[in-house]
């Protein structure tokens, strides 16, 4: 065990230390504010604080994780050798900067309850982030720091025995529209076929027709293919569904119809199944509330996995509404149109209510890496789109971390704009397993 010394313990310090220490490093971690305490403990130990006791392990402390409520804290960015980093903290300390207040800076989310510039969506994008900004959206820089502090004390505490954690990843597949052509009704599906052909989509015109007869199977309906896929290689996966009324944003078919509830039964039996809020339920709990109810009903047990539909997060409303609901689990945390970690992390953490300041039961899962995002926003070729989830995989693996992808089901359609992108998704999920 790892004792730690501080003039104070505080939530906002034990929370960060776990997750640094417990979940990243396999590391048990107490706390102290005991001197003698400290000095008679014979493992692991430092001093986080504003001043040593002597010669020991010591990280010089900053003020945030003494304070309470949202500051407006300055940020200047240095390095830790080749590392990025922020909060420096002179040359008295074991290393330049205070590696726990910068961490709590980015796992919390500190920077998204400051002002900031939304886009069309109300979101928080990725260009008004730190990580942004100064170019490591793209690490999990958290764990990085974490691994590279593990060298520092193994360094200072080598009989010590340490774990270590394993690679691990999870597929996740949104459904936000279950069917291109089928189940749509007559008067969406007329309006298809009017379209198609103004528009000179001859090959789409012909290939609704064809579904709508039964001659052609609906290019939307990938779901043996995800589960064979998921079977094959005994990866986790976990599907999402949308099930809100319609709307402008929300247009998959409606909840109520039976062919939509056994798919969602029958995917039920094999793998994990979330919810997809719909577009208004950011600023709705009612309309959440609404949501959760139908999909429980249909699969008959209790929803504790969401993601937002948009990706449409604003903390900490949104995040305290799912609480309400008794969800453990959401998988939001990411960006539509850029690629890498929204927390900085690609270990699961658990969302820490700076209004309130405790650490909720809500895990958040940060996914690494979005189909649309690389092929709507960035306009990646398959081949390229591949070789990016693949730095980003390796990226994880280098701090044997969770990998999560966030697919659809309509991307293993090859149907239209998703030529090519049934084999970006078959081969990560081969690769990953192979290695």
């Amino acid at each position: 065990m790892l004792l730690v010394y501080t003039h104070k313990i505080t939530p906002r310090l034990t929370y960060v230390f776990k997750q640094f220490f417990l979940r990243i490093l396999q590391i048990p971690v107490s706390f102290t504010t005991v001197v003698d305490e400290f000095v008679a403990h014979n493992g692991p130990k430092i001093t986080y604080s504003k001043v040593p006791l002597g010669s020991e392990f010591f990280i010089r402390s900053h003020d945030l994780l003494f304070e309470q409520g949202v500051n407006d804290v300055d940020v200047t960015m240095s390095n830790w050798d080749d590392v990025p980093c922020f909060f420096s903290i002179g040359k008295n300390s074991t290393i330049p900067f205070d590696i726990f207040a910068a961490s709590f800076y980015l796992l919390s989310r500190y920077e998204e309850y400051l002002p900031f510039v939304q886009d069309k969506n109300e979101r928080f994008p990725a260009t008004e982030s730190l990580a942004y900004k100064f170019g490591f959206l793209d690490k999990p820089l958290v764990d990085i720091w974490a691994f590279k502090f593990l060298d520092l004390l193994k360094e200072k505490f080598p009989n010590y025995e340490y774990k270590t954690r394993e690679f691990n990843f999870i597929s996740t597949i949104d459904v936000d529209n279950v069917f291109a052509y089928k189940q749509k009704g007559f008067l969406r599906n007329f309006g298809g076929f009017v379209k198609d052909f103004f528009s000179f989509r001859i090959d789409a015109f012909i290939e609704r027709f064809m579904v709508l007869i039964g001659l052609r199977k609906d290019p939307y309906d990938t779901f043996d293919v995800i589960l064979d896929l998921s079977k094959k290689h005994k990866i986790k996966t976990i599907v999402f569904f949308l099930i809100g009324d319609y709307t402008t944003y929300d247009t998959n078919v409606s909840s109520t119809n039976s062919v939509y509830r056994s798919l969602i039964k029958s995917i039920g039996d094999y793998v994990d199944v979330g919810l997809h809020p719909s577009y208004f339920t950011m600023k709705n709990a009612d309309k959440l509330k609404k949501e959760k109810q139908r999909l429980e009903l249909i699969i008959n047990t209790p929803v504790e996995k969401s993601r937002q539909h948009f990706l449409r997060l604003k903390l900490p409303d949104t995040y305290r509404n799912l609480i309400d609901l008794d969800i453990a689990e959401d998988h939001s945390m990411g960006y539509a149109r850029h690629y890498g970690f929204r927390a900085s992390t690609c270990t699961p953490f658990y969302f820490y209510d700076l209004d309130f300041e405790i650490q909720t039961p809500l895990k958040v899962y940060s996914f690494a890496v979005m189909d649309t995002t690389l092929n709507d926003y960035l306009n990646y070729v398959p081949a390229v789109a591949k070789s990016k989830i693949n730095q980003l995989k390796d990226e994880v693996k280098r701090v044997n971390g969770t990998f999560i992808t966030l697919f659809h089901n309509e991307t293993l359609s090859n149907n239209l704009r998703w030529k090519g992108w049934k084999n970006v998704y078959n081969d990560v999920i081969s690769e990953i397993n192979i290695k």
